[in-house]
Formats: C-alpha cells, structure tokens, sequence
C-alpha cells in the first residue's frame, strides 16, 4: 500500500525531504521567542519547505546547541509523505484503512489471498521490544528542560511551550508491557522550570481519562514524552482513532514497519527506541499548576487554567539530537494543512458507517473541525437530518463541529460559490434549520455560552422531496451534452480551447 520507503524515525523523512528539494538549512541566528513563529509562518503560508534552524537563540541571547526542525507537514504534499504516500494516493489509503477497522469475511483461498495487505498490516502494528535504542544514547545529567531550544510563540504566551510532544500514558492498574492500552496525544506542555513541565489534556482525551484514574488511585502515574518522533508516529497520534486502537500499534500500519519500543529508564513505561528526545517523569495526584495563555488554533488566546504537572525525572536522547517544533494559530498551520489530508483519509470510514455521504469537506479557514460540509445521495425525506445526526455521533472530534451544511450531490461541497448558491436556492431558514442545544463543545470556543457546551446548527440546504415541501422544486437549468461537445469543438477550431 505504501508507494515510498518507510521511515523509521525523523532523521530518515528529513533525508527524504533533503533529496526532494524540501529542507532548508537556517544558518542566521534565529531568537525562539517569536521570530521562529515569524520566519515559519511566512514560509508556510508560501508553501515552502521544512525549515531548520541551525543557531536558534534563546531569550536570553544565549545559543542552543540543539537545532529546531519546523514546518515539517506545512504542505498537503509532505503529510501524505508522511503516511508513506503520494498526494493521490491517499484516497485510497483511506479505503485501506477502512476495510482493515472493518473487514468482510473473505471468500475462498482466492479472495483471502487478494487481502493479504490487510494481514500483512496487522502483523506491522504490533510493536517491536528492543533491548538498545538511539533515543538512549545519551542522558542529561542532571535533566534539564531549559536546555532543550523550545519555543515561545505569541507575544502574549505564558512561557516556552512545546508544541509537537507526543504523550504517552497507559492506564492505572495496566503492565508497562501490555503496549496495546498506551495512549498516544499530540498534547502541548509548558515550560515551568527546569524539572517540571504543565500537561494540557482535555478531559475527554485519553492522558486524561488515565491521569483520572492514578488521582481515584492515590497514587503518581508514569508518563513519557516523545520529542521528535518518526512522522508515522506524530500522524497516528493526531490522528482521531477509535477509543480501542492503540496508537503505537496503529502507526505500523502507517509506517510500514513495526514500531521499535525500548524501556524507559526511570518509569515503567516503554518508549519508541528511535526518537530525538524522550522525557521521563510522573505526576503526583494533586500537582496542578496554573497552565497559558498560549495562543491557540483558534486565532485567540486561552483562558488560564490548572493542569498536572510532570516532575522530570530523565531526560535521554540521541547524539546530536533535533528538536521539531511548529506554532499554532488561525489557520492556515501544521494542524490545519494535516487536517486536510485526514478529512480524505477518513471519508472512507465515514461512508462505511453512512453510505449515503458523497464528499465531506471540513474547511480549514473554519479551524478544520468546527464546520462541515457534506454532499449525499438523497433518497427520502429527512435524509439530510440523519445525516447530521450520525455526523455528530459518530468520532469524538465530530462532537465539536457546531455547524454542518448538508447539500446534494450535484454540489460540490469543496466550492463555496455551489455552497452559497445551494444555500440561497434550496434552504428555508425556518423549515431547514436543525438546532441542538448545551452539546459538547471545545471549551476553547470563546463563542460558547458555557465552558464545554454549546449549540450545534445544521443546515438542509438538499432539494426537498416528499412531505418536505408543499410546492415542488424548480428545475435545474443545464446545457444538453450535445450542445457542450459542440461548443469545444468550435472552441478548438477557434483556437480558443
């Protein structure tokens, strides 16, 4: 399934960006406190490629010996790299990946044979122990989290925060072993000191749920933070999986390869043996510290809020380790272009559970997930509802998208002038209007009446059939096929075609 090479670490996708003409070495010195965010915006918003900051300058002017690796998915082209794929080849890496969370039985030796990328991903995703591991070549003695380059963004940031940690918790009762009930989040950590680090979770993502079982517990609970880890890795961990699929076991699938995992040296936990940096530490029940304002995806700053601390008790990493960082903010960034490229890896699993859906589009100017628009096969009446209705219910990521425009499938949902015109032609704001009401929302949505919840709106802007309407609908107007053939035709004649 994959059409390039794996990558089994950072170091390897950055080599292949180098041979594509996609990494550009910064070699003027480059302050972390945002002139990094500066530079890195400008070249993303240009599509350019991945940056590394060979002298990046602390507040203090001092020089960090640590190079910084942004923009590493700042286009469409290189997140499908990441996955192992050209740009095309996504589409149907999604329907890969949707018989594989779904299989049909197969028929007979001959069909069973046919599906043996299937087996063969199944067998990659388990994870690999190893006794050695390049992330342990060398330990910082004593750790230090104020030697690592990390970046502080925005000018209204609360500190250094790192921005592309990937967390790895498992939950309270569970073996260091029994890698399948790790979690994986992509979840930002302040800088409070040189030994602590802030974890912002959101309660219903999984370091959470386990934090919420070590603090019932009583007791301090183990967690290890992946800096620079391989893109398959950093993609499965973005990636909005099922609360039953293990990250680690799913970036196989991605990488082609299975994952390598090494003990950590001071907490029960097993870490991926081929990463730039891992940090090791734990959280004691009751430590929570006041985390932010950072600015966020949306465009604003958070709200202070209390969060867990980790207390740093290890901090190991290759030789010559690479620090990746990005920035968030209003869209367009890193998250927003992933994004992209996840809304048609997951369109095919979306029509396995709602076969009736043509296309959905989640634009990105609308911070990726807030909005959607789909186009379906209408058949009945009161389609479009269910429609939204499934939408909301069926990934958590989906239950903070409060607005969805539902269109038929001579609309292209991807092209806001058919967007405008379905909407001004075919919805009745009083009859094709579905509000809900004190739904989960992201507490970041400073529109939100009440932390956490707020009202969703979906829009039927679908031609009305049946006992949807009293009056039936206008006809489309559309040039006949002959008529279409026969203009470029005299197009090309005319030498204006």
């Amino acid at each position: 399934m994959r059409q390039l090479p794996a990558f089994p670490d950072l170091r390897s996708f950055l080599a292949w960006c180098d041979g594509e003409g996609e990494l550009h070495h910064v070699a003027t010195p480059v302050r972390l406190v945002e002139e990094m965010t500066a530079v890195h915006r400008r070249v993303l918003l240009a599509e350019g490629p991945v940056l590394q900051f060979d002298v990046p300058v602390s507040a203090d002017g001092a020089v960090h010996s640590v190079p910084v690796v942004t923009n590493l998915f700042g286009t469409r082209r290189r997140v499908a790299a990441g996955l192992g794929l050209a740009p095309d080849g996504v589409a149907d890496f999604g329907a890969f990946l949707a018989a594989l969370r779904n299989p049909v039985p197969p028929n007979g030796l001959r069909d069973a044979m046919s599906r043996w990328p299937h087996l063969s991903a199944a067998l990659k995703s388990r994870p690999r122990l190893v006794s050695r591991a390049p992330a342990q070549d060398e330990s910082m003695t004593p750790p230090d989290l104020t030697r690592l380059p990390v970046q502080t963004c925005w000018p209204g940031d609360a500190g250094p925060l790192m921005t592309w940690p990937v967390v790895l918790t498992r939950p309270h009762g569970s073996a260091a072993e029994n890698t399948a009930s790790y979690n994986a989040g992509i979840y930002r950590a302040q800088v409070l000191a040189s030994d602590r680090l802030v974890m912002r979770w959101l309660a219903h993502r999984g370091g959470a749920d386990h934090h919420r079982g070590y603090r019932r517990a009583g007791e301090p609970m183990p967690v290890a933070v992946v800096l620079g880890a391989d893109p398959a890795l950093l993609l499965g961990a973005a990636l909005p999986l099922p609360e039953t699929v293990s990250e680690l076991a799913f970036s196989g699938v991605l990488r082609g390869g299975r994952t390598r995992l090494v003990p950590a040296r001071t907490v029960p936990m097993l870490v991926p043996a081929d990463a730039e940096i891992i940090v090791e530490g734990w959280i004691q029940p009751d430590d929570v510290a006041p985390e932010g304002p950072f600015g966020d995806h949306t465009g604003y700053y958070n709200a202070v809020e209390p969060f867990p601390v980790l207390t740093v008790t290890a901090i190991t990493h290759r030789r010559d380790p690479l620090y990746l960082s990005t920035w968030t903010g209003r869209p367009p960034d890193e998250p927003s272009v992933i994004g992209e490229v996840f809304n048609d890896l997951a369109l095919p699993v979306i029509r396995q559970q709602i076969p009736e859906v043509r296309d959905l589009w989640l634009p990105p100017a609308a911070c990726s997930y807030r909005m959607a628009v789909v186009s379906i096969d209408k058949r009945y009446p009161g389609q479009a509802r269910r429609v939204m209705l499934a939408l909301w219910g069926m990934l958590t990521q989906f239950s903070y998208t409060k607005m969805i425009v539902v269109v038929d499938d001579d609309i292209d949902p991807r092209n806001w002038d058919d967007i405008a015109w379905a909407l001004a032609t075919r919805f009745d704001p009083a009859r094709d209007s579905l509000v809900l009401e004190r739904t989960p929302m992201d507490y970041l949505d400073f529109a939100s009446p009440l932390d956490g919840l707020a009202g969703k709106i979906g829009l039927d802007a679908t031609t009305k059939i049946g006992s949807e309407t009293e009056r039936p609908f206008g006809t489309v107007m559309m040039l006949s096929a002959e008529a279409e053939a026969a203009a470029e035709r005299i197009l090309r004649r005319e030498g204006l075609a």
